[in-house]
């Protein structure tokens, strides 16, 4: 079996062994989490390209993911291999977010017939985690896990609403950087697409999917940190964007109460 030791051959000055091995850990996880932003299998040289990794390193980084089942090859492309499931299996089973929310969500989803779901940040991400479908299906399969940026969508945009423009600066480049948005993309383009200042709720409409509309609010959180959001989906030609709007009420409520359920939980 490759071992991460292989992955990098030059030690890191003064760090040793153990700086070596942290540094090929970090850039296997950078190579695990491209993958799962793409939609199809990735080539070799793609990977390295959007990484920032040599290809001789890239492909011996392959090797260590491929040996612990969470990269599948096929010809000359790579892909998320099987071992994904058995964690992601636990997390749904466990995971306290994930259980105090889903009946909040079922509520939600039954007094509105919208699609209610809830999302949590990672790094300069959003991935959906939870979720109930309305009555009226939406027309695109958002399966669980999907990495999303935080510059599109309601539930994503109300994730970073607050926060100071040298952050925002920096989520903007992220996201150019990762494709998500179009070159130029600045701050006052995040701007422009953030709630008004004491709004409390994030609107979108034909932002990240043609033909769908979301109202998202932030969960309150002790720490100050906002994580997580709770959002209503619906496509345009089944409600009225007043209608929607309206709804921010009881999505701060199921907020409020979701935040209650999980007080004192670290998660």
């Amino acid at each position: 079996m490759t071992t991460l030791d292989d992955a990098s051959s030059t030690p890191a000055p003064g760090g040793g062994k153990a700086s070596t091995t942290m540094r090929s850990l970090s850039r296997a996880l950078e190579v695990f989490e491209q993958l799962q932003r793409s939609d199809r299998p990735q080539r070799l040289s793609e990977l390295a390209r959007d990484c920032g990794i040599s290809l001789p390193t890239t492909l011996r980084l392959l090797r260590v993911l491929q040996d612990y089942g969470l990269v599948s090859q096929t010809e000359k492309n790579y892909r998320i291999g099987p071992a994904v499931l058995p964690a992601a299996r636990s997390f749904l089973e466990n995971d306290p977010l994930v259980l105090a929310a889903r009946p909040i969500l079922l509520q939600l989803a039954t007094q509105t017939h919208l699609t209610a779901s809830l999302y949590s940040r990672l790094g300069y991400e959003r991935i959906l985690i939870a979720r109930v479908d309305g009555t009226n299906p939406l027309r695109y399969d958002l399966p669980l896990g999907k990495r999303l940026p935080l510059t599109r969508g309601a539930a994503g945009k109300v994730l970073i609403a607050d926060l100071p423009d040298d952050e925002l600066q920096h989520i903007a480049e992220v996201a150019v950087d990762r494709r998500q948005e179009d070159d130029p993309f600045d701050l006052a383009a995040l701007r422009s697409r953030l709630p008004q200042p004491g709004e409390g709720y994030a609107f979108s409409l034909d932002e990240r999917a043609s033909g769908v509309m979301s109202a998202a609010v932030a969960v309150p959180n002790p720490s100050g940190a906002v994580t997580e959001s709770i959002a209503l989906t619906t496509p345009v030609e089944a409600y009225a964007e007043e209608d929607l709007r309206a709804q921010a009420p009881e999505l701060r409520r199921a907020a409020r109460r979701l935040s209650e359920l999980l007080e004192g939980v670290v998660y």
